[in-house]
């Protein structure tokens, strides 16, 4: 992967989720929702392209949103601003709105988050990270990171494979494509099985979580890793501080209440540390390129006054 923070030390990489994903899902303050969002989907752009995330964002997250933003103040009443009022009682409040719209984007910051997060946190970042702590459980935990994109890979392979002997569920009767889908899910269904018991076995025989077993790795802490992350904390410690000092409360019940609207100097300490922190793999994206085109520029040069002095020698 040609993404200049996937090379970062998982240290750095694994924090920088866990600050993100965790500021985006447990605050409902709209200035983080917003910023969030659009940092995911910054991220996403530079990682995947723009087509796999607007087919990612069309066919799931919208729809996912939706139904959060119609569902969330048809079953949940709370509030004091009454819009609309049904014919059973219950009423349609603006509070139940607002904070079904904040609920929804918090659905998209996760999946869009976690879209990231599996493309640079590999696996085998993972086990370096957590292998010698709870070496049970990061390998479960690995297997389980890694589960959906494996199963859907297998299932391609097995429609293929069905289809090529006319046992596809996209064609025939109701019954017959029942049948098959049924007989998919089964082989699918005996690989996970299947898969799963032969990397306990392969890394029981390997030794895995033995005391005093050592494991070849090619990450090392460096200078650039020790800048990342005391990058990663003094903009955390700003998040955090606007949080303790409630700058970024905000609540939908009974009334909607927002600190930090408009801004002031403590929730903008929050919001711009936050914005640092969310940014953090764009700017080294940002950095990296700029570093790149000075090599081509001084490339080109120093290449001329090279080839005039062989050309004078000769």
């Amino acid at each position: 992967m040609n993404d200049p923070f996937s090379q970062v030390h998982p240290l750095n990489n694994f924090l920088y989720f866990l600050l993100v994903i965790g500021i985006s899902m447990f605050s409902l303050h709209p200035y983080i929702l917003a910023i969030s969002f659009f940092g995911a989907v910054s991220y996403s752009l530079l990682l995947e392209g723009i087509k796999k995330v607007l087919l990612l964002q069309l066919k799931f997250i919208i729809p996912g949103m939706l139904v959060v933003i119609v569902v969330n103040p048809a079953f949940n009443h709370y509030g004091v601003t009454q819009l609309y009022r049904m014919q059973n009682g219950n009423a349609i409040t603006l509070e139940a709105i607002v904070i079904g719209i904040a609920l929804a984007l918090v659905f998209a910051n996760t999946i869009n988050w976690f879209t990231c997060y599996n493309q640079v946190m590999t696996s085998d970042k993972f086990i370096y990270l957590f292998g010698k702590i709870i070496p049970a459980s990061s390998l479960i935990l690995s297997m389980a990171f890694r589960f959906v994109p494996k199963f859907s890979q297998q299932l391609t392979v097995v429609r293929n494979g069905q289809k090529s002997i006319g046992r596809d569920f996209s064609n025939g009767k109701f019954i017959y494509k029942i049948r098959q889908a049924f007989r998919i899910f089964s082989i699918m269904v005996t690989w996970a099985l299947e898969n799963a018991i032969e990397t306990a076995d392969s890394m029981k025989a390997r030794g895995y979580g033995l005391k005093g077993r050592t494991a070849f790795s090619l990450y090392r802490f460096d200078l650039r890793d020790g800048v990342i992350l005391a990058y990663l904390l003094i903009s955390s410690v700003g998040c955090f501080w606007s949080f303790a000092k409630q700058a970024l409360y905000v609540s939908y019940n009974p009334q909607i209440m927002i600190k930090g609207w408009p801004l002031n100097w403590q929730s903008g300490i929050g919001l711009v540390s936050f914005f640092f922190l969310v940014s953090l793999p764009i700017f080294i994206r940002c950095w990296d390129t700029y570093k790149w085109f000075r090599i081509k520029v001084d490339q080109r040069a120093v290449l001329p006054k090279y080839f005039d002095q062989i050309s004078q020698k000769e």
